[in-house]
């Protein structure tokens, strides 16, 4: 249902950034709250920006595939992930979602004057946006969406990565997405190629790395992009879309200074997505949190900005507990696991039960599944595994360093 045409100088909820979790945030209230007036913020002219954002079908909560549906452009019924001397075809369904679908969605959800695209935000706080152009807006409460330039007082490493969506003369072959293929040589930490077929001719090709530094060298890895292709046997006609990220993979930190600090200049804003850490540790993962975020602000009583700082910093810091385990592991694949040899971490976890896995990537690990994970014998050496967790092992990148 649409939402109601509205006066674009107020509204109930001003989202700033409309990337994927104020994209989210803005189509659970227009599916879920109508009656409410909602107004989403961008810097950029379009919603979205170029990304591909891919998930698993078991990381949706009760509600998130209905939620999703509207900007996923390609579903499969299973995967396969490629280490050096084994492959594994696993049958948990997988997606993608794209920012170019995100920003068809939003707007058909949307009134027109209710997307404010082009203009940077110069000041905001719980009630009120005010644009670089002199635009005030009132708002019933505010929430910042807008990423994370930083992520200050927290350490880990870096998954960076390239993507290019390639057209190909003659069919790719590929019979679902490698979700992993780390047959590839290993450089600048734990590498692996990453591969989405579209369609029989069309396939988007990423080059990941997890890294000790956020450096991102765009000819190189394109190059190798290229040399990839080659060794598959696929004749590349065009390159259709490029991607490139720098993600944070954490593995220790203070939130409450974090927050105290404001992510990087929000403010007492209320704040969802990265800009509240709300991304799988490990994996740098953000759909399932996402998701669950948005779900959980249409059901809330009370959307004064006051009570949603309270209720993001709330949900953020509980979500930071409960990643513990995932941080710990973080720490040990950059700690203790020499950059070659990560590999072998990875390998190891993807022998463990189906189960598991999706558990693991929806960031709802139990018990069993954390000692199922740490139990036999260990893919990196014991003394360097315990130097990590206690400190002694390489010192972690500082991702205030993020842009």
């Amino acid at each position: 249902m649409q939402q109601k045409s509205a006066d674009p100088a107020f509204c109930d909820l001003a989202i700033l950034g409309g990337g994927l979790a104020g994209g989210l945030i803005a189509l659970a209230f227009a599916a879920r709250r109508p009656d409410l007036r909602v107004a989403i913020f961008e810097r950029d002219q379009r919603l979205g920006g170029d990304h591909v954002w891919s998930f698993f079908a078991s990381d949706l909560p009760e509600g998130g595939e209905a939620l999703l549906d509207p900007i996923v452009v390609a579903r499969w019924d299973d995967y396969e992930v490629r280490f050096p001397g084994t492959r594994r075809h696993l049958t948990t369904p997988y997606r993608s979602a794209t920012g170019t679908k995100l920003d068809a969605a939003v707007r058909a959800a949307l009134p027109a004057n209710a997307i404010v695209t082009g203009f940077e935000v110069e000041h905001a706080d719980a009630t009120s946006v005010t644009l670089s152009d002199g635009r005030r807006f009132a708002a019933g409460a505010v929430i910042d969406a807008r990423g994370s330039r930083g992520l200050p007082h927290m350490a880990g490493g870096w998954q960076k990565f390239v993507g290019l969506s390639l057209r190909l003369a003659a069919p790719h072959g590929l019979a679902r997405p490698v979700v992993m293929d780390a047959t590839v040589a290993q450089i600048d930490g734990y590498r692996f190629v990453y591969c989405l077929p579209f369609s029989d001719t069309e396939v988007f090709v990423e080059d990941t790395y997890y890294s000790d530094t956020s450096d991102l060298d765009l000819p190189a890895l394109r190059t190798r992009i290229a040399d990839y292709a080659r060794a598959q046997g696929w004749q590349v006609e065009s390159v259709a879309y490029e991607e490139t990220g720098v993600l944070p993979v954490i593995a220790e930190g203070d939130f409450e200074a974090f927050w105290r600090e404001g992510g990087a200049g929000s403010g007492s804003l209320a704040r969802a997505g990265t800009r509240a850490a709300l991304c799988h540790p490990l994996t740098s993962y953000s759909i399932p949190d996402a998701v669950r975020f948005a779900l959980y602000l249409t059901s809330l009583d009370n959307l004064s900005g006051s009570a949603l700082l309270r209720t993001s910093h709330d949900r953020a810091a509980q979500h930071w507990r409960q990643g513990r385990f995932y941080r710990m592991l973080s720490k040990m694949l950059f700690g203790a696991a020499h950059g070659p040899d990560r590999w072998r971490m990875l390998a190891r976890f993807y022998t463990l039960p189906e189960g598991l896995i999706e558990r693991f990537y929806a960031g709802r690990s139990t018990p069993l599944d954390m000692a199922r994970v740490l139990a036999g014998k260990p893919p990196v050496p014991v003394g360097a595994a315990l130097a990590s967790l206690t400190g002694r092992g390489r010192p972690l990148a500082d991702l205030g360093a993020v842009s």
